[in-house]
């Protein structure tokens, strides 16, 4: 495959006039990616000496530096490495209307885990396929991901390396790495031709570079990135989907189907559970103690536990959050309240400002409220359009398992109430004082909802309930008995998670 890519093809004369017509093209291009809010991710890959720092320094010439940013990833430093492998890059996703160029990218952290054996084939290959999963949600949403790969010769990857190596002012560029890159050529050349033919999708096209000739690379590149742009612009103006010219057959990627577990509507969940004050305060003690020592086996094992609430108004997410956390060593946990998101995170994929707020492995992350309100509110207050509401089901599901396969147990409650009950700690709420600020005009008009977000939710939780992350309904019309079912529910899904 790589063998066969062509190195050059004009001379340097010829390269230049073709360039300068590019750029210019390219710099007529951002108003519109501003106008038209395109976000465009630009991935740079290839092996060592290849010229990657000196193309993103020709690539960026013609760009306004206001609306890109050059990211370049190394090694996952200690904090890196207790999160979610994709959770860095995740971090980065670029605003609506702006570039983020990547020297070394999700790829080259897969190909060094695998080369120098922190991982194994089925793990490479596992994270291929939350590549494919993690582009295809970010094109879904509008980003345009453009992929170069920067392949030199053999005989020319040697001069280059021999250069630098010569001269004291360029010397510290070679490292070990690319010593061993060029040392194990052959190792390396098969992993990059498994590598795109795996993760060569529509959502992101792989462009194989011959780049023995930089001023070659440096046209090619620019002519594939405007084209892309143009193709992209143009494609949406005219309503239709993006077609890419691709060299490599696609990959065969199929959606991943989840095995669901069945649970029943929220409507059809008995209301009528109850504890007495004293069988409370006797569970709630026993409860907190074991939760306590469960967090100290957590942290010792590094294994992350994210719980996700979700509930009607006024269900009693705080109170049941509060219980919880009480019993946690605080430098353990973090709650996290989500409202509606700000500008900044609307200009990103709505997974964004999830991905930010994951704790360390070790640790609690509790979302009072999560992602699924992409189903639910944002539908029904036709915040989001009907496609990407269906579309996000799958995504959320994806999601989650890259969250499991960090490691994390991942807890999901719905506190259900009927709606009497929901009207009297609204009523009460109101003629409270101190509880007044709890209650707004937002919560009587979602009330007048009742209906309509019943139905949202049984198909939220029908399509989202995996058998690896499923629901659990809490009958909320008593609080205590919710608080008491949320905490057991914890302690049996850390206590089966430790056990394996």
């Amino acid at each position: 495959m790589l063998d066969k890519i062509k190195q050059n093809g004009l001379t340097k004369e010829q390269c230049a006039e073709q360039v300068e017509k590019l750029r210019a093209r390219l710099t007529s291009l951002e108003k519109r990616i501003k106008d038209e809010n395109l976000p465009v991710i630009i991935t740079i890959d290839g092996w060592s000496a290849s010229g990657k720092g000196s193309q993103i320094a020709q690539l960026i010439k013609c760009l306004d530096p206001r609306f890109y940013k050059v990211m370049s990833f190394g090694k996952p430093n200690e904090v890196e490495r207790r999160k979610p492998w994709l959770w860095r890059f995740a971090c980065a996703m670029p605003m609506q209307g702006n570039f983020l160029i990547l020297d070394r990218s999700w790829y080259r952290d897969t190909a060094n885990a695998y080369l120098y054996d922190e991982i194994g084939k089925s793990e490479m290959r596992q994270r291929f396929d939350d590549i494919n999963v993690f582009e295809r949600q970010l094109a879904d949403d509008g980003y345009l991901i453009v992929k170069f790969f920067l392949h030199i010769t053999e005989e020319e990857q040697k001069k280059r390396i021999k250069k630098l190596m010569s001269s004291d002012y360029t010397s510290w560029r070679i490292d070990e790495h690319d010593l061993y890159n060029l040392k194990k050529r052959e190792k390396f050349t098969k992993y990059y031709e498994e590598m795109i033919t795996k993760t060569n999708t529509p959502s992101g096209v792989w462009n194989v570079i011959g780049a023995d000739d930089k001023n070659w690379a440096k046209l090619e590149m620019l002519r594939v990135l405007v084209e892309a742009i143009e193709g992209r612009l143009e494609a949406k103006t005219l309503g239709k989907n993006f077609v890419v010219n691709n060299q490599f057959d696609f990959a065969d990627v199929k959606p991943e189907i989840f095995e669901m577990e069945k649970t029943p509507k929220v409507s059809e969940t008995a209301l009528d559970k109850t504890l007495t004050d004293e069988e409370y305060e006797q569970q709630l003690e026993k409860c907190q103690d074991r939760l306590f020592k469960l967090q100290n086996l957590c942290y010792q094992k590094k294994i992350p536990v994210v719980i996700c609430y979700e509930g009607w108004d006024a269900a009693g997410k705080g109170g049941n959050i509060r219980r919880v956390a009480n019993a946690l060593d605080p430098r353990g946990y973090e709650v996290e309240p989500i409202a509606a998101p700000d500008k900044y995170e609307l200009a990103r994929h709505y997974l964004y400002r999830f991905w930010i707020r994951l704790e360390n492995d070790g640790h609690f992350t509790i979302f009072d409220r999560t992602w699924y309100g992409r189903v639910m509110v944002e539908p029904i207050e036709n915040i989001t359009a009907q496609d990407r509401v269906d579309q996000a089901y799958q995504e959320i599901n994806e999601f989650e398992k890259l969250l499991i396969e960090w490691g994390a147990v991942v807890i999901k409650f719905w506190i259900n109430i009927d709606k009497d009950e929901q009207l009297k700690r609204f009523e009460l709420r109101q003629n409270t004082p101190e509880k007044q600020w709890k209650i707004t005009d937002e919560d009587w008009r979602n009330r007048e909802k009742w209906d309509t977000y019943e139905k949202y939710i049984d198909t939220m939780i029908e399509k989202t309930s995996t058998k690896q992350a499923p629901w659990t309904i809490v009958e909320g019309n008593d609080k205590k008995y919710a608080r008491i079912k949320a905490m057991k529910t914890i302690i049996d899904a850390i206590e089966k998670r430790l056990a394996e």
